[in-house]
């Protein structure tokens, strides 16, 4: 009778075996864009290490996976200490004792002996779930406690199993009537197709993060994402114009069963226009035709107090016919505790 050790080997995925590493996550019902091996390549470009660890059964297929992003202090080698991250995961099937028995202790133990000094996961999963009951469960028999999550802890998500026509008819009459309007006004809707098409989508970026008062990424950030993505069809930047002129435009990428808004910038002028919600329903359309089940408007506040600072992003995001969802948030197993304290004035 063999034991579970032999049953399921937690091995890092080489860089051969990309496909299959995608081909587990799209296929899996919480697999997430911030899981695939592009999404890893991003952040490689931009200070981060990723490690991508999976849980083989005796037939070397996976069970389990997650993509761990590392970072530590500048000139310090990942040995000497850093901090490991699972945005979106790890992805498994929670319902499976054995998995998860399996899964988290070896996970927990190849990256201690990375160097890890501490691990913090964001599993996508939505909170009051089977699934999200069974994971809250073993991560604090893992010794994992609650933190606040960097990805947002609350997100607006679309059903777009519906006809064109219900999803028109499920949203905020205004929102209806803003899309057509934009139509009849002459506002277009195409395709960024060149590096100049993404400077002027930035320059908005910039304008809007000003206004709204967000942080935003370099330029070359967004055009390595765009190229990184657009290579696989799992992104389009869509842009609104009138006469020529930008007004406004959106990432919106599309992975597993998801598709997501991920970045919008919009100008201060013609706002009379309303591009926005043309632009969304044909982001919306896009999703629906790449076969997504879902279109994630990528984070609410998480309350709904109306004089909150992005109180008019969650009502523009709440008016399409979505439903609120909330994740269980983030997950943290502190390995060196006091080097953690030195090492977050650092990293």
């Amino acid at each position: 009778m063999s034991s579970h050790h032999q049953d399921y080997v937690l091995q890092p995925v080489p860089t051969e075996q990309r496909e299959q590493w995608d081909s587990f996550m799209a296929g899996h019902c919480h697999g997430h864009m911030l899981q695939s091996w592009a999404w890893g390549e991003l952040k490689a470009r931009y200070g981060w290490h990723p490690l991508r660890l999976a849980l083989r059964d005796r037939q070397q297929r996976i069970v389990a996976a997650a993509q761990v992003l590392r970072r530590t202090a500048p000139h310090i080698p990942l040995r000497s200490g850093h901090l490991a991250y699972i945005p979106k995961g790890p992805v498994l099937d929670w319902s499976q004792p054995e998995v998860c028995a399996q899964f988290l202790p070896q996970l927990s133990a190849y990256i201690r002996r990375q160097g890890a000094i501490t691990l913090r996961m964001e599993p996508g999963l939505e909170a009051g779930t089977a699934a999200a009951d069974l994971a809250v469960k073993y991560l604090a028999s893992a010794q994992a406690h609650p933190i606040h999550p960097v990805q947002p802890l609350r997100t607006i998500s679309l059903d777009l199993a519906p006809t064109e026509e219900t999803l028109l008819a499920q949203m905020k009459e205004k929102w209806r009537y803003n899309i057509r309007l934009a139509a009849r006004k002459g506002v277009s809707i195409r395709e960024a197709e060149t590096i100049e098409d993404l400077e002027a989508w930035y320059n908005l970026l910039q304008v809007t993060g000003t206004r709204d008062k967000f942080g935003i990424h370099t330029f070359a950030y967004y055009v390595d994402m765009w190229r990184l993505f657009k290579a696989q069809n799992a992104l389009r930047v869509l842009l609104a114009e009138h006469n020529g002129q930008l007004l406004a435009g959106i990432f919106v990428g599309h992975f597993a069963s998801q598709a997501a808004y991920m970045y919008g910038a919009s100008s201060n002028e013609q706002r009379q226009l309303m591009p926005n919600y043309l632009l969304q329903w044909e982001a919306i359309r896009w999703a629906k035709q790449q076969g997504a089940d879902l279109y994630d408007f990528w984070g609410i506040p998480d309350t709904d107090d109306p004089n909150e600072a992005m109180a008019g992003v969650y009502r523009f995001k709440s008016g399409w016919g979505g439903r609120v969802v909330k994740f269980i948030g983030g997950y943290e197993q502190i390995y060196r505790q006091l080097m953690l304290k030195i090492a977050t004035r650092f990293i």
